[in-house]
This record gives structure tokens, C-alpha cells and sequence, in this order.
């Protein structure tokens, strides 16, 4: 088969499709014949050789796909050769075939098309195992996401509108900020050119808010802390401002709040599994009923995945990328 291959630590371009063996499949496996894969920043990070994919898990990049069921392993029972599924997996995502352990596998949402579905395992994955599963985010409360014109951002926004939360964005441009309005976010705020800790606090009548999701890290964190309600929980799931940063720590106890961070793909297989099953119960309906739409900014044949990372790491995109097989 084909796949992307890291050919050395580097930029964009060290991206090349390659003539590779096929995965084998172990017991409790599918194997997908991908239609497509989606770019997430973690892949970029994978390219320039800073973070590895854990032990077992193909050396190709791509965290999530969607696709056909071309073989299942003797102790697979829900899917059968032929069934349209997409996976969360741990990388291979960037290839024409992957294994992937049946319980990190989904059902085609209904009215998404195969291709789109890609857009959703890994996003719709981290997005309810941390803000929903662990911040325990509900209706009536007031959520802060930053970046909300990216695929997390894009999908966070319309999750929670859909439970009746009042949602926050942080965007970097007014193209940006309408499409995170379009989206349903109610309160959209320009972090170039305002404070959001002010902004916040005039919007909520100096209280702040339930539950922030971040993705910056360091140079955020005090802000952060400053932007939260009584009983307020932030969760860091990047670390694009950095990882090291100065801060008083007197409004944790002052303000009951709660820090965590998690990621996604170094969880076990059970983990995986269970974050899976919850999101199927739980998102997919939503899909399904129309109420979260999948959010793609472009698709790129595999073929031009350096092209794709060059969009991604310009920040130029709104949602999704796209690399179809």
C-alpha cells in the first residue's frame, strides 16, 4: 500500500507518499480501507520528530479515518467485511489501509458522507472525554473555548449549543469570529485586538465562566484562572503558548477551581474503547438529528499532505483539513 511517510524530522516537506507493506491485523482488529484522513496539529508535531506515536501504533501520521472494512480478526463480532466505519486511532491515518482495535471504531454517522466522517473520531473523542466525561460541562453553564475556528473549536461550539450551554470563542481574525457566530457561539471575541479576561467579566457580570478549553497553555494560564466562575474548571489540551509560565496560585482556593489536562492518543486501547462507546451514545444522535454538521475547510489528495500541513501550521483554515485516498 501507500502511505505518508516522515522521511526525516523536519518541515512540510519531508512529507512523502511511499510504496509501504500492509498492516496485519490482530484478533480483536479491523482493517479500514481509508477514503480519507483529517489533520490535526498533532501530526505536525509528529513531523518535526517531538511527539512520537506510542508503542504498537503505526509510525505513519494521521490520528483519525474514515473508510471501508476490508478483513476483521477472528474475535471481531459488530463489523463485517464491507461495512463503511470510522476509527479513532492512535497514527496511520496518512495511508491507503490501517488496523485499528474494533473498539475504537464508529458507524458512519447518518447523513455525513464517508469522506466527512473523517472530520469527526478524533475531535468529537477528546472534546467529550474532556469537557463533558471529566469537566462534567452542562446546560445552563458557560463555556470558554480558545480557537474556535478550528476543528476542535468548530465542533466544541455546536456540542454545546446543543445541551443548552452558553458558549465563548477566542479567534484570531473577523472571518474567524462569524463563522464561529454561524456556528451558534454567543459571545465571540478577538484576542488580537481585546482582553478576554475583561471581555469575560463584562459578559457575565464579573463572575466568568464554568469551563474554559484550551489549547495554548503557559502564556494563557493566569488569564485563564482569572476567567473562571466560583466552581470553575479549566482543561489544557495543548500547549501552543508554552508549558512553562509564572503564576499566583491564590485564586484555586479563593475560587474552588479545578485544573486538568489530558490528551488522546497515549491512552490504553480500554480507555479508548470506553471513550468511543460513550460518544456514540451521546454525539453521534446529535449528528445524526442534524444539530452538529462536520466542518471541513479543505480536502487535499494524500499525495499533497505537505500541502495540507503547510494550510495547517498557517492558521489560515476554518475547521477541518481533509486528505482523501
Amino acid at each position: 500500500m501507500k502511505a505518508v511517510v516522515i522521511t526525516s524530522p523536519g518541515g512540510p516537506e519531508v512529507l512523502k507518499l511511499q510504496e509501504v507493506e500492509d498492516p496485519q491485523i490482530k484478533e480483536d482488529e479491523i482493517l479500514i480501507k481509508i477514503a480519507a484522513t483529517a489533520l490535526n496539529r498533532a501530526d505536525t508535531l509528529q513531523r518535526q520528530g517531538k511527539y512520537p506515536p506510542p508503542k504498537g501504533d503505526s509510525e505513519y501520521p494521521g490520528l483519525e479515518c474514515s473508510g471501508t472494512v476490508e478483513a476483521v480478526g477472528k474475535d471481531v463480532t459488530r463489523w463485517k467485511i464491507g461495512d463503511q466505519v470510522c476509527a479513532l486511532i492512535g497514527g496511520g491515518g496518512y495511508a491507503e489501509k490501517v488496523a485499528v482495535p474494533t473498539g475504537q471504531v464508529l458507524p458512519i454517522p447518518s447523513g455525513v458522507s464517508l469522506q466527512d466522517a473523517a472530520s469527526f473520531p478524533e475531535v468529537v473523542c477528546t472534546v467529550w472525554s474532556t469537557i463533558f466525561m471529566t469537566s462534567k460541562l452542562s446546560s445552563g453553564e458557560t463555556f470558554l473555548i480558545h480557537g474556535g475556528s478550528s476543528g476542535i473549536g468548530t465542533f466544541a461550539i455546536q456540542m454545546a449549543k446543543c445541551l443548552g450551554v452558553k458558549v465563548f470563542i477566542t479567534a484570531g481574525s473577523e472571518e474567524k469570529l462569524a463563522a464561529c457566530k454561524e456556528l451558534g457561539a454567543d459571545v465571540c471575541i478577538n484576542y488580537k485586538s481585546e482582553d478576554f479576561v475583561t471581555r469575560i467579566k463584562e459578559e457575565t457580570g464579573g463572575k466568568g465562566v464554568d469551563v474554559i478549553l484550551d489549547n495554548i497553555g503557559g502564556s494563557y494560564f493566569q488569564r485563564n484562572l482569572d476567567s473562571l466562575n466560583v466552581d470553575g474548571r479549566l482543561f489544557i489540551i495543548g500547549f501552543m503558548g508554552g508549558t512553562v509560565t509564572q503564576v499566583n496560585l491564590g485564586c484555586l482556593l479563593a475560587r474552588r477551581l479545578t485544573v486538568q489536562a489530558a490528551g488522546l492518543r497515549s491512552r490504553s486501547a480500554k480507555n479508548k474503547a470506553q471513550i468511543v462507546r460513550e460518544v456514540e451514545k451521546n454525539v453521534w444522535p446529535a449528528i445524526a438529528a442534524g444539530k452538529v454538521k462536520p466542518v471541513v475547510y479543505k480536502y487535499f489528495p494524500l499525495a499533497e499532505a505537505a500541502e495540507a500541513h503547510q494550510l495547517m501550521e498557517s492558521s489560515k483554515h476554518i475547521g477541518k483539513i481533509l486528505l482523501t485516498v
